[in-house]
Parts: structure tokens; C-alpha cells; sequence
């Protein structure tokens, strides 16, 4: 069993080279996550593959000097059952020209998240603990954790020009973005970054506990980080942006690759592409 765990801030760029189309009330966005992954060890023993996709919308509610009030909600075809699960949404954030994200109907999610534990049997005493049912999740309670969620999916922060420094939380240091293509119809930005080893193994070594946790047989995260330090970890991070002829991000690809070497010479390769996608719906939307 593995759990894979990924952890997203915004990227440190520069100002783009192309003005962004400035954005107007009642505008809404159809927002696409689509991953997939992939494992091979050396010894052939063990390999697969695996892919998800979740959508999300995004609605302007508010233009205002400093930033913008935006609506996170999941698609208009979302049925009562998909909404009883998903406590986080809908969502509304006042998103800073500069600086992070802030929550704006934290009491509504409180409520909603109450309402949740009490649906499934639960108390404030799960929050934070690990179950699987058909696949492994955190039970996470706190609304403010959401703003992570969203950050990850925000391509509008995606400032792009040629040599401009360009971070990833996962990645050892900057890299630099490099203008692959530009024409009427817009623009493509590349930038390809080296893994952070250490920051690999955390990541596996707090799996290690989580799974501990769920099978019933707990593992510390210091005698975890002290496992995963034996291992060799190299890889790369490489980050694709297309952008339209505004100037606005249309798509990011991200496609990590790792290659794990452990003391006995075992080693596995494993490369996760993750797609962004951000794409206007038609017509504006009347607000509620």
C-alpha cells in the first residue's frame, strides 16, 4: 500500500511578458485536475499504474481594488450525495494581488463540517486520523486547509516571462523559464528543476506512518525518516504553461520523476503527471 502526499504553495515568478485579460463579475472558469502515475521496480516484482480526475468551478463574485472575491464550487452536475461528502464547497476566498489567499465564509464551513462528522458517526476525535475505505484519506476538519486545496489549482497567479526564477515546493532549488513558443493564439513556458531528496523521503516517511496507522501497526516518523534515509532519491521536476493570447494561463503539466535506490541495490522508478486545466464557461453566470 502507498500514499502518495504532495504539497503545493504558489509560484515565486515574475510579471508576464502579456497583459491578462482583466476579469469581470459573474465570469466562471471550469477548473480540471487529471493525474496519472506510474511505478516499475528493477527487478520487475512490482509495477502500475493508476488515474483520477476531479473538476472544480470558479466563479467571480467581486472585483475590487486589491484583489478579487472568487466562489469555489463543484460542477453544476454535482448530485446531493457528492455535496454531502464534500463539506469544503462551496468556497469563497478574497485572492490578494499579492499574498496568499483568504477565507471568507469560514462559519458556513464549520457548520457544514459539524454537520458531516455527525453524518458519518464521527466526533472532533477522528480529525487528523487516517482511515482507507476504498482508498486512503485524512480526515481533515480544519476549513482553512481548503485554501491549500485551491492554491494548487490557481493558474492565475502564474506570472510567466523568459529567464524568469521559477519554484516548486518539491524541487531542491529555482529553476529558469524558458519561451518555447509564442504566436497569436499564445504562448508556451518550460522550466525543468532538480528533485529534493530529503524532501522525497519526509514525504514517504509520513506515508509510513499513515499506513501504520490504518493497518493497526504504528510506526514513528522519526524510526519512518530513519528507514528512508538509506535510500537514494534523484529526479526531476519539468513544468509546462500554455497560455492564450491574453496572456492568461490556460494549462500547467507537471511531470515529476523519481528514481528510488535501496541498500540491498533494489531500485523503483516512478513519474506522476499532473494537468491543470482552466477553461471559461460560456456566457456569464448570475450571481447568488
Amino acid at each position: 500500500m502507498a500514499i502518495i502526499a504532495a504539497h503545493f504553495l504558489p509560484a515565486d515568478n515574475a510579471r508576464g511578458e502579456s497583459p491578462q485579460s482583466a476579469p469581470k463579475v459573474g465570469e466562471e472558469f471550469e477548473i480540471d485536475k487529471r493525474y496519472e502515475t506510474s511505478h516499475q521496480t528493477s527487478d520487475g516484482s512490482s509495477s502500475g499504474n493508476s488515474r483520477g480526475r476531479d473538476t472544480i468551478l470558479e466563479r467571480v463574485i467581486g472585483v475590487r481594488e486589491g484583489g478579487l472575491e472568487l466562489e469555489y464550487d463543484l460542477p453544476r452536475a454535482a448530485t446531493a450525495e457528492d455535496r454531502a461528502r464534500n463539506w469544503q464547497f462551496p468556497l469563497r476566498v478574497f485572492r490578494l494581488s499579492s499574498g496568499p489567499m483568504q477565507l471568507r465564509n469560514r462559519p458556513e464551513l464549520e457548520a457544514r463540517v459539524e454537520g458531516w462528522l455527525k453524518a458519518a458517526g464521527w466526533t472532533r476525535a477522528v480529525c487528523g486520523r487516517w482511515i482507507f475505505t476504498w482508498n486512503a484519506f485524512r480526515i481533515e476538519c480544519d476549513p482553512q486547509s481548503v485554501i491549500k486545496t485551491i492554491e494548487a489549482l490557481d493558474l492565475r497567479s502564474a506570472d510567466l516571462r523568459e529567464g524568469a526564477p521559477y519554484q516548486e515546493t518539491e524541487a531542491r532549488g529555482p529553476g529558469t523559464l524558458t519561451r518555447k513558443a509564442a504566436g497569436p493564439n499564445g504562448a508556451t513556458f518550460a522550466v525543468v528543476m532538480e528533485i529534493d531528496p530529503d524532501g522525497v523521503r519526509r514525504a514517504r516517511a509520513e506515508s509510513d506512518v499513515a499506513v501504520g496507522e490504518i493497518v493497526q501497526k504504528p510506526v514513528t516518523l522519526d524510526a519512518a525518516l530513519r528507514e528512508r534515509g538509506k535510500e537514494s532519491v534523484s529526479g526531476t521536476i519539468s513544468v509546462i504553461f500554455d497560455t492564450d493570447s491574453a496572456g492568461n494561463v490556460r494549462r500547467r503539466t507537471k511531470v515529476t520523476k523519481v528514481e528510488t535506490k535501496g541498500p540491498d541495490g533494489r531500485s523503483e522508478s516512478q513519474t506522476v503527471t499532473e494537468t491543470v486545466e482552466r477553461r471559461p464557461v460560456s456566457g456569464l453566470s448570475t450571481l447568488r
